[in-house]
């Protein structure tokens, strides 16, 4: 598609669009960085020229469209997700080109949680598939959890602890 056909496709779907709100935000933090707010609340920091561009009104419809690809391919699997935009990105040009997208504000969180799991259940000596099947879930989701690559829903990591002998509890950051 040339670069004329592309704008024109760009501005027809813009104006079947118009009034639509989409469930991620995303603002300008500078010329290279825009950080997108996703529907579950994860932050991430895509690096891209948006922030570069002149015109507002450009500014505007390139946000929207980043906004557009975070609601379209929203996923609890981040890796998929983020692999997802990316192609679609480049296939659309939006941000005159993505460089980089970090992999969101709670990859620490999931990794840790997950290698937790994955150390408690070790230590018990129970299979990776006899903890699936106890907790009710995938084993291939299980290893997602454990290896950190999945956002777990609070009542599949209640079921996965209760399985170990543990509970959901807050703590306090320092212990």
């Amino acid at each position: 598609m040339k670069w004329g056909q592309h704008y024109k496709y760009c501005d027809a779907i813009m104006d079947k669009f118009k009034g639509f709100k989409n469930q991620s935000s995303a603002q300008i933090i500078n010329r290279r960085e825009v950080e997108v707010t996703a529907p579950d609340g994860e932050v991430f920091t895509v690096l891209c020229q948006i922030g570069a561009y002149l015109n507002e009104e450009t500014r505007k419809q390139e946000l929207f469209w980043l906004e557009t690809l975070f609601d379209k391919n929203f996923s609890d699997d981040k890796e998929r997700m983020i692999n997802n935009i990316w192609r679609e990105s480049m296939q659309f040009g939006i941000g005159g080109g993505i460089l980089g997208i970090s992999s969101g504000t709670r990859h620490e969180d999931r990794a840790r949680i997950g290698n937790r799991i994955k150390e408690i259940r070790e230590k018990r000596g129970i299979d990776a598939r006899d903890l699936a099947r106890l907790a009710g879930i995938d084993a291939a989701n299980l290893s997602r959890i454990e290896n950190g690559r999945y956002s777990v829903g609070l009542d599949i990591l209640a079921k996965i602890a209760t399985a170990l002998g543990k509970k959901v509890d807050f703590v306090d950051i320092n212990q």
